[in-house]
């Protein structure tokens, strides 16, 4: 039987090439996005054409607290039981600290932290035993952050839910791991300016952008490991270190 994985925001930059890596190993897809649906099209195309595996993609909008639901009840309603769940849609807001508005705050925490532990609450049962959990957390959540205030503390606490997580999740055999990537080459990073690009590859020892499929293998390598659990794993290309 082939495995299957979950993917949210699953059709573009880092949960994209979180597809292709899964699809190469031979995982079945369901990936979740928020209101593309010509990029889910295309996504889902793209990766049926190359691998031989089974690709569903599902309008779940993680600031809509009902997408649980839809998420829960798209798997029963197809029996799909999950080897592997990537939580990577995420969100941000980068308003200044001093116009920040309560109810944006409350957006960022709901997607990036709330939205993730209750759909976890909820699809844990259809989990297999050996199963893997994977967050996408942030260098940001690690260093302070100066653009996204709300940005950073979430993904301190997105690091901080994959350590407790690992006692409650025991009991299920699943696993839960978090990769921290940092300046990666999705469209959203190519699209800054040339000189800010450069004034962040200055601070990184590789001196570039990490590619999405170099970072990809480090997903892939979290769930297929089955004895790394508790991990945040940093994907920096050695951030700082120059």
């Amino acid at each position: 039987m082939k495995k299957q994985a979950c993917i949210t925001g699953g059709t573009k930059g880092i949960g994209k090439a979180v597809a292709f890596a899964l699809g190469q190993a031979g995982y079945d897809l369901l990936l979740t996005y928020a209101s593309d649906d010509d990029a889910a099209g295309k996504v889902c195309k793209e990766l049926q054409q190359e691998f031989p595996v089974e690709v569903r993609v599902l309008r779940a909008d993680i600031t809509d607290k009902q997408s649980v639901d839809v998420i829960y009840q798209y798997l029963t309603a197809h029996h799909l039981r999950l080897d592997a769940v990537v939580f990577n849609a995420g969100l941000t807001c980068r308003d200044s600290f001093e116009t920040v508005r309560m109810d944006d705050w409350e957006r960022v925490f709901f997607g990036n932290v709330h939205f993730p532990v209750f759909l976890l609450q909820r699809i844990a049962g259809l989990l297999n035993g050996g199963g893997s959990v994977v967050f996408t957390g942030s260098l940001m959540g690690v260093h302070p952050h100066s653009v996204s205030l709300a940005y950073g503390v979430t993904k301190s606490a997105v690091h901080a839910l994959v350590k407790n997580l690992v006692k409650f999740l025991s009991p299920y055999e699943i696993r839960v791991n978090g990769v921290a990537p940092g300046f990666v080459d999705t469209e959203w990073q190519k699209g800054k300016p040339a000189d800010i690009r450069r004034n962040i590859e200055n601070k990184i020892a590789l001196n570039r952008f990490c590619d999405p499929a170099e970072l990809a293998e480090a997903y892939r390598m979290l769930i297929e490991n089955r004895y790394i659990n508790g991990e945040i794993v940093v994907v920096d290309g050695g951030y700082s270190y120059k």
